[in-house]
């Protein structure tokens, strides 16, 4: 049985790649800093809650601890958590504000990634994929004829960005597990205010599809739903 973790999976893109990967026969531990959201959302896919608060290291190693315990590796992680920021004007953006955002999409996936290294080398055939977006690509924000073009986030974008380099760097050091960053798309999610023009099905997909990849696939790489992007 394929055992995958996913953060941040009691709603949204972490909840409909939760659901898929239970469709495809996973063992799915739902993370969720919100206990009773977690427990709810984890009856409903039939899988396993753990209290992951990515931003707090001690609830990350906790929720490591209890992973080892109840199945001994980790095949699959999915670092979906991720906050949209400060909305504000890039100009009035602070330093508090960058790192807040940071904390979560940034430092926490590396929280998460670096405690469930030793269960991920456990596994035969590991893989992460990171939830990064195009708002994170140079390419497609320096590009006038995308949307990303017309979405100045400074602290939002700017991490999706680092989070890409941060798959890349851990793609180069761990060989052995394959790392993968993807964008969903402009997805309706309570992130955006349900303003995507994509449904939580669509935006899901190229998550489910490198998740399900094997020890053959690729790592290091940058995918949106047609396949590898420019960032």
């Amino acid at each position: 049985m394929t055992t995958t973790l996913i953060t941040g999976a009691n709603k949204g893109l972490g909840y409909e790649t939760a659901r898929r990967l239970v469709e495809a026969g996973h063992t799915v531990y739902v993370g969720a800093r919100d206990a009773r959201r977690g427990e709810e959302a984890a009856a409903r896919l039939g899988a396993r809650f753990v209290r992951l608060d990515v931003t707090d290291e001690d609830s990350v190693e906790s929720a490591a601890a209890f992973v080892e315990k109840d199945a001994g590796r980790l095949d699959v992680l999915v670092n979906n958590a991720g906050i949209i920021g400060a909305h504000k004007p890039v100009g009035e953006m602070t330093g508090t504000d960058m790192r807040n955002t940071y904390e979560t999409n940034v430092f926490g996936a590396v929280r998460v990634t670096r405690a469930f290294l030793p269960l991920l080398e456990a596994s035969e055939a590991p893989v992460v994929v990171n939830v990064a977006s195009g708002l994170g690509s140079l390419a497609a924000t320096n590009d006038p004829s995308r949307v990303e073009y017309t979405v100045a986030a400074l602290d939002y974008n700017s991490s999706k960005t680092a989070l890409v380099m941060v798959n890349s760097q851990y793609a180069k050091a761990y060989p052995g597990i394959r790392f993968n960053a993807v964008d969903p798309g402009y997805t309706a999610t309570d992130l955006n205010g349900h303003t995507g023009h994509h449904t939580v099905e669509e935006g899901a997909d190229v998550i489910v599809r490198m998740a399900l990849i094997g020890a053959d696939g690729p790592t290091g790489g940058f995918f949106d739903a047609a396949g590898p992007a420019a960032w």
